[in-house]
């Protein structure tokens, strides 16, 4: 079992997932046992981790809502289940805010957040009938404390955190909980970043170094496991310290 945990007979969604931490969370969550449905909009891509993982691809869009319900119908008819809802899709379109236009403003949030809450409500039904659930979702230093550049970035991920802490407590009594993560580890996002602005990022983080994806996929596969059954509400910093 990944890291003593064990996710037999469950099944998990992770979103997001062709590449970096969402692809590395799926790796983790097949070696721990579960079944694994790995959703991107890229479908080449998703199809080829699923195969390197042992996941199940599923191409959908998270801002199109039958898309998401039709993954989330797709795995409660493949394996009767839904125990874990990793939602890892993102994405950046940086431009200070007086140049955002409206369709990067809408697309950047509506991916981010809007993914978040369509999957989150596509399995609800399924969680509460059950009895059970885990949902992790992905926030950000950006959406913790802002970053110039980042207008829509940082209001998707702090909707994150107000989303996160709301599901938290309505969900509590049907045994499902809801937590977010924010990570900074090195992906293809931060390789988007200018070399030199890159390398002064790194100078602020404690530790000294960006994380790599399997650090983060741990946390997740923490969070997901029965053994996390009493933290809920929580934004999980996995950093480096440089939120500190």
């Amino acid at each position: 079992m990944s890291a003593g945990f064990d996710l037999r007979e469950q099944t998990a969604i992770v979103t997001g997932g062709a590449r970096g931490i969402g692809k590395v969370t799926a790796a983790r969550f097949a070696e721990a046992g579960a079944t694994v449905f790995l959703v991107d909009a890229d479908a080449e891509a998703v199809e080829a981790a699923a195969r390197e993982v042992g996941a199940i691809a599923r191409v959908a869009d998270v801002t199109d809502t039958e898309q998401v319900e039709a993954v989330v119908a797709a795995a409660i008819e493949e394996t009767g289940r839904i125990d874990v809802l990793f939602n890892n899709a993102g994405l950046l379109r940086d431009k200070v805010l007086w140049k955002i236009s409206d369709e990067d403003w809408d697309l950047v949030v509506d991916v981010s957040l809007g993914g978040t809450f369509r999957f989150t409500r596509a399995c609800v039904p399924h969680f509460r009938a059950r009895g059970y659930g885990r949902v992790i979702n992905v926030t950000s230093y950006t959406g913790l404390h802002g970053n110039i550049g980042q207008a829509a970035y940082g209001a998707a991920k702090a909707g994150v955190i107000g989303f996160t802490n709301t599901a938290a407590k309505e969900l509590a009594r049907f045994g499902v909980t809801v937590n977010a993560i924010s990570p900074n580890a090195m992906t293809r996002m931060i390789e988007s970043i200018p070399p030199a602005h890159r390398e002064e990022l790194e100078a602020q983080i404690p530790i000294g170094r960006w994380g790599e994806p399997g650090e983060i996929a741990g946390t997740v596969l923490f969070l997901a496991s029965p053994e996390a059954a009493y933290i809920t509400g929580t934004v999980l910093r996995v950093d480096g310290g440089i939120a500190i």
